[in-house]
């Protein structure tokens, strides 16, 4: 789920010294993408585009968020649209979780790789911090960094057996209830096969990538991402057996809504959002398109882990030698 932190706040632009001009490297050019809400975003942003502009590195824009930020004119403003990362390298992010889903959008539809540069809290996504902004623009120009796919999930809603909305995710489809006085009564199913049903506030299908989101705050396990798996993960369920699953990538969820119970919600990655009338099915599958994200570093999953949530490890001695 989005970052709360990532809520938009105005803010003046930064006025900031234009770049010496350099003739751009073999066409090179790096989408930015930055939450022109926060000032240390804006300042972050300036950063990097200074530092592409002076290694002759195009940069280019979403033209409604250029006047947010001190741009100069070497930087190529474009309109939103399926292919407006085309011809650029890789896609740099700069926000909170919020801002790095959005970014996925753009990567997925394009192929482009995401770099993400965590400004917010928790920042699984993200590859670097805000202290490391000189790191990534080196990297960036020198081409220094790995590119790993992530799983994704398609999502199909039918209503009265048709088909009636098709989303995906990188990190999870929730069904959840709309009204908070009431629960929301469920049938959940994997491969053709009912599992169980039960009131509750709803049921998160997740991705590794999403193990550490909206479902590990659910209850889940966290999952490796190099672990392909697909999660299902009641929330707040009021029943004795409402245990997270953990199913084949191949497999195919299901959360049926019941016909006595009022409306429940459909939450992409918690940015898209669809009403799921009484009756309706939600069925969740490995997605056909992967999101790629850009790696700097080669720390192993179990170090980031560890980073992100400062879990305590003293007194650790390791396997004797």
């Amino acid at each position: 789920m989005p970052d709360a932190s990532d809520a938009p706040a105005a803010v003046a632009p930064l006025a900031s010294p234009e770049p010496p001009a350099v003739e751009p490297t073999a066409d090179r050019t790096v989408f930015l993408l930055a939450h022109t809400g926060r000032p240390a975003a804006i300042r972050s942003a300036e950063l990097v585009v200074q530092g592409l502009l002076r290694s002759g590195i195009g940069v280019r824009v979403l033209a409604a968020e250029a006047a947010d930020l001190p741009l100069p004119p070497a930087v190529e403003r474009v309109d939103a649209g399926r292919d407006v990362l085309d011809g650029c390298e890789l896609l740099v992010v700069l926000g909170g979780d919020g801002t790095l889903l959005r970014g996925a959008e753009f990567a997925r539809v394009s192929g482009v790789p995401m770099l993400g540069v965590n400004l917010g809290r928790v920042g699984f996504l993200a590859e670097a911090e805000r202290d490391d902004l000189d790191k990534v623009v080196d990297r960036v120009v020198t081409r220094q960094y790995e590119v790993e796919e992530r799983m994704t999930i398609d999502v199909l809603v039918r209503n009265d057996g048709h088909i009636v909305h098709t989303d995906w995710a990188l990190n999870e489809a929730s069904v959840e209830k709309a009204a908070r006085e009431r629960l929301l009564e469920v049938v959940t199913e994997v491969d053709n096969r009912p599992v169980s049903r039960f009131g509750g506030d709803g049921v998160v299908c997740a991705t590794p990538t999403g193990s550490t989101a909206y479902a590990f705050s659910a209850g889940g396990p966290v999952v490796w991402p190099e672990v392909e798996a697909l999660l299902m993960v009641p929330i707040s369920a009021h029943a004795l057996f409402a245990k997270p699953l953990v199913a084949s990538p191949k497999s195919v969820l299901a959360v049926e809504v019941q016909p006595q119970t009022p409306h429940g919600v459909l939450w992409c990655d918690g940015r898209r959002t669809v009403e799921l009338p009484a009756g309706a099915r939600v069925e969740v599958r490995r997605g056909a398109v992967p999101v790629r994200l850009a790696r700097l570093h080669h720390a192993s999953f179990t170090d980031r882990l560890v980073a992100k949530f400062a879990l305590p490890v003293a007194g650790w001695r390791g396997a004797p030698h």
